[in-house]
């Protein structure tokens, strides 16, 4: 189901008290945004939780209004979802909220009482970098490959032919999902699965973007990670079984510092770990098809990787 809350959110800022709007809206819509909140901004409770809200609608958003003014948004992600809910043999219900954000995030997931979620931040598909919003300026012609992408996870998530590690951790939190104790229970070799799936989702979601397009890398990043690609097979071996949060922040995080993501001697770019996934999932991908392989555990997909290698060595 796609469920826009973007009105809703313009109609908070236009109040008399735009907090107390912000507030109304947020209790009306409250168990999709508090998750969204405590999972990637902060406590929606605490005492700073007062400043976001204040600057979240209070922002100038002439970049936004410009968007939705020249771009048919809903039509774009309804096809797109229809799209997923094909490609994906979705067995789930999944809802995707057309909304805008108050962090830094563009996209992401979430499952509230069993119910896969994923939202899509419009504020940062205005083609134009803001300031005030945090916008990352990113092209509107990009959000099926996003939306792709975070209902992806949703499916690996909550199907119930899904083997990921992740199924277990969500039904053990009563059919929640959180970010951080999953990203501290979940093995490094299901996160690097779960990441490398989804982006193999958002190019058979929406082919024909540049390679790098796919991870939201920049170009030089790209060509680094291309670079060290054997590097990270190996450093990594040892690692793949291993648990906690400090792998999601290294691998999968942006604004790390460089201490997080030092290995072997090297400094990794940030989210490498986006790359490498997908590169370990390309053979399962192309041999089984995308809903098969969202479905398959991280296992099943090292080991046709392991297999491929090893056909393509002499």
């Amino acid at each position: 189901m796609l469920i826009d809350l973007v009105p809703s959110f313009l109609e908070a800022t236009s109040a008399a008290n735009p907090v107390d709007g912000y507030r109304q809206y947020f209790d009306e819509h409250r168990p999709m945004l508090s998750s969204y909140w405590r999972n990637y901004v902060l406590d929606p409770d605490s005492s700073p939780a007062e400043e976001v809200m204040r600057h979240a609608v209070t922002a100038r958003r002439g970049d936004l209004y410009a968007l939705l003014e020249s771009v048919d948004v809903k039509k774009i992600a309804a096809d797109a979802l229809a799209r997923c809910e094909d490609l994906f043999r979705v067995d789930r219900p999944v809802d995707l909220y057309l909304m805008v954000g108050v962090g830094d995030a563009n996209a992401g997931e979430l499952v509230v009482a069993g119910r896969g979620i994923a939202f899509i931040c419009l504020e940062h598909f205005t083609a134009r970098p803001n300031p005030d919003t945090a916008s990352l300026g990113l092209s509107p012609d990009l959000i099926p490959l996003w939306i792709g992408h975070v209902i992806a996870h949703t499916v690996r998530y909550t199907s119930p032919a899904s083997k990921s590690e992740f199924v277990q951790i969500i039904a053990e939190d009563g059919g929640w999902y959180d970010y951080w104790q999953s990203g501290s229970r979940a093995t490094l070799r299901e996160m690097l699965i779960n990441e490398g799936l989804a982006v193999a989702a958002s190019h058979a979601t929406a082919p024909g973007f540049e390679p790098r397009q796919y991870f939201g890398y920049g170009s030089r990043q790209y060509r680094r990670l291309r670079e060290l690609e054997a590097f990270l097979r190996r450093a990594i071996t040892e690692e793949l079984h291993h648990t906690g949060i400090g792998y999601r922040l290294r691998y999968f995080a942006g604004g790390t510092g460089v201490s997080s993501r030092r290995l072997a001697g090297k400094i990794l770019p940030e989210r490498s770990g986006y790359y490498l996934g997908h590169r370990m999932v390309e053979s399962y991908v192309t041999q089984h098809g995308i809903a098969k392989a969202l479905r398959a555990s991280a296992e099943e997909c090292l080991a046709t990787d392991r297999e491929t290698m090893e056909a393509q060595t002499p």
